[in-house]
C-alpha cells in the first residue's frame, strides 16, 4: 500500500512539473520578424484582384511548329465578322464520322479558339494558379507551343474565360475576364504591350465577366469598348499600344457582353456597339473617326450577349436573352445628320430571337437558334426573312434542339454544335436546310457554348472543359 502511495505522489509531482514548465515557456522567444520576400516565395504568387501584372509569366514548350498551313480564322465571327467561311475551293467531306485529331483540356469556360498559319490561340483560365493564360497550339497535332499567363484571382461564375482572341499582322490580342488586354507576338509569344481597362478607363466589368471580343481593323487598329467613366469606344495602334482616338462616354453606357461590330451604314464605315444603356454608332474612318454619329436608348436589355447584326444599308437587328427578345433598328442619314429609330420590339416568343449566339445573315436569310423562352420553337434552328421577323421560313426537327450552342457556315453547309457536344451538319438550301450528318463529338459534353473556328480542313469545337480538333474534309 505504501508502494502504491509513493508511485501516486511521484506521478503527481511529474505532472505538476510539466504543467509549470508549459506555462512558463515562451514559444515566441525564438521568433523573429521577416520582411516580405524572406520566405523566397516566387514573385507574383500572391495577387490581389486589382494588383495584376499582365503577361508576367511565360512558358515555351518543346513542340514542333506547324509547317505549310496558311488558312486562318482570325477573330470573333471570322475576318468579315459574318460567321461565314467561303473557302474558294470545292471541299470534299467524308461519308462517315469526322475523325478527332486531338483534344486539349481547359479550365472551365467558354472562350473559343482562333487559327492563324497552323497555330491555334485560346484564352484559358487556370483555377489552381488563379491565372489567365493565352495558349498557343499546333493545329495539326494539338501540341502546346507556348503560353503566357498572369495571376488574377476570380471566383467561378458559370466558368471563367469567355472571349475570343484576334490575330493581325503577326500579333495576337486577348481580353481577360476582368478586362486585361494583352498583345503578344503570334509566333514567339513575346509580350508587346498590355492594358488594364478597369484601371485605365474605370470600366465596370459585367456580372458574368468580360464577353467582349477584340476587333482589329484591316489597317491595324484594335477597337475596344471600355464603356468607362469617360471613354465609350477607343482605337489602339496594334503595333505600339498607343491610343489613336477615343469616343467620350457622354451617353453613360456601361460594358455589356456584346462585341463591337463594323458596318457600312448610309455609305459610312461605322462601329456599332450595343452596351448596357442602348446602342450607338461611331465613325470608323475619315476626319471624324471616333465621333459619335447616333444612338438609341429604347433598346436596353438588362443582359446582352449577342452582337448587332446588319440586315441592310440602314437596318440593324438587335437581340438579347432573358426575356428581352428582338428589335429592329433603322439608321437614317441626311448629310452629316444621323437619326436612329427602333421600328419594332418584341418578346422572344413573337419572332426571330437569340439568347447567346449572334444570328447569321446568309443569302437573304437570317439563321438563328430560338432561346428557351421562345415558345414551341425553343432551342431549334430557325430561318427568317429580313422582311418578316415574326414568321419563320424553316425550323429544325423537334429532336434537333441546340440550347445555347454555336453555329457557323462553311461554304454551303451549316455546322451547328449542340450544347451537349453533338455536331449537326446541314446542307444550305433556299429558305431551308437539309440534315446531312449528326455525330456525338464529346461524350457527356457540358455547356458547349464557345463559337467554332475553321481553317485548312479542320474544325475546332469546345465545351466547358476542352478544345477539340476535327478533320472535316478529305
Amino acid at each position: 500500500m505504501k508502494k502504491l502511495t509513493l508511485i501516486t505522489v511521484l506521478a503527481a509531482a511529474v505532472y505538476t512539473a510539466v504543467l509549470v514548465v508549459w506555462h512558463l515557456h515562451d514559444p515566441g522567444k525564438r521568433f523573429g520578424t521577416f520582411e516580405p520576400g524572406a520566405d523566397n516565395r516566387p514573385e507574383g504568387t500572391a495577387r490581389k484582384a486589382d494588383d495584376v501584372v499582365i503577361g508576367e509569366f511565360f512558358m515555351k514548350y518543346d513542340a514542333a511548329a506547324p509547317d505549310g498551313l496558311t488558312g486562318s480564322w482570325t477573330g470573333f465571327r471570322g475576318s468579315k465578322k459574318d460567321n461565314i467561311c467561303i473557302t474558294g475551293t470545292t471541299l470534299k467531306f467524308p461519308q462517315g464520322d469526322f475523325p478527332e485529331l486531338w483534344s486539349q483540356p481547359t479550365g472551365e469556360g467558354h472562350a473559343a479558339p482562333v487559327i492563324w498559319n497552323g497555330r491555334v490561340y485560346v484564352l484559358d483560365y487556370n483555377e489552381q494558379l488563379s491565372s489567365d493564360a493565352l495558349r498557343c497550339f499546333n493545329l495539326l497535332t494539338g501540341e502546346e507551343l507556348w503560353r503566357r499567363w498572369y495571376r488574377v484571382p476570380m471566383k467561378r461564375n458559370h466558368g471563367f474565360s469567355r472571349t475570343i482572341p484576334a490575330v493581325h499582322d503577326g500579333k495576337v490580342v486577348s481580353i481577360g475576364p476582368e478586362g486585361h488586354v494583352m498583345c503578344c507576338d503570334a509566333v514567339t509569344g513575346d509580350m508587346l504591350w498590355n492594358m488594364d481597362m478597369k484601371k485605365l478607363y474605370s470600366s465596370e466589368i459585367p456580372f458574368w465577366y468580360t464577353g467582349q471580343c477584340p476587333y482589329i481593323t484591316p489597317d491595324g487598329e484594335l477597337i475596344l469598348a471600355p464603356a468607362g467613366t469617360d471613354v465609350l469606344l477607343t482605337g489602339i495602334d496594334i503595333r505600339t499600344g498607343n491610343v489613336v482616338w477615343s469616343t467620350p462616354n457622354t451617353l453613360g453606357f456601361k460594358m455589356s457582353h456584346s462585341s463591337v461590330m463594323p458596318m457600312t451604314l448610309g455609305g459610312k464605315p461605322t462601329l456599332v456597339y450595343a452596351g448596357v444603356g442602348g446602342v450607338c454608332g461611331v465613325s470608323a474612318s475619315g476626319a471624324d473617326k471616333g465621333q459619335l454619329l447616333w444612338h438609341e436608348d429604347k433598346w436596353q436589355p438588362s443582359v446582352l450577349a449577342p452582337s448587332p447584326l446588319q440586315l441592310s444599308d440602314n437596318r440593324i437587328f438587335l437581340v438579347a436573352g432573358y426575356g428581352a427578345g428582338g428589335a429592329l433598328l433603322q439608321v437614317d442619314r441626311n448629310g452629316n445628320s444621323w437619326a436612329a429609330t427602333v421600328l419594332e420590339q418584341y418578346k422572344a416568343d413573337r419572332g426571330l430571337s437569340s439568347e447567346q449566339q449572334t444570328p447569321i445573315m446568309y443569302n437573304g436569310m437570317i439563321i438563328t437558334i430560338i432561346p428557351k423562352d421562345g415558345g414551341g420553337m425553343r432551342e431549334r434552328l430557325s430561318i427568317y426573312s429580313p422582311r418578316d421577323l415574326h414568321r419563320s421560313l424553316w425550323n429544325s426537327a423537334s429532336d434537333e434542339r441546340f440550347g445555347l450552342g454555336p453555329y457557323m457556315i462553311i461554304d454551303d453547309r451549316l455546322f451547328a454544335f449542340k450544347e451537349n457536344g453533338e455536331l449537326f451538319v446541314y446542307q444550305m438550301e433556299q429558305n431551308s436546310m437539309k440534315l446531312l450528318h449528326r455525330q456525338q463529338i464529346i461524350e457527356d459534353g457540358a455547356d458547349a457554348w464557345g463559337p467554332m473556328a475553321y481553317a485548312d480542313g479542320m474544325l475546332l469545337v469546345r465545351d466547358a472543359n476542352s478544345v477539340r480538333c476535327l478533320k472535316i474534309t478529305e
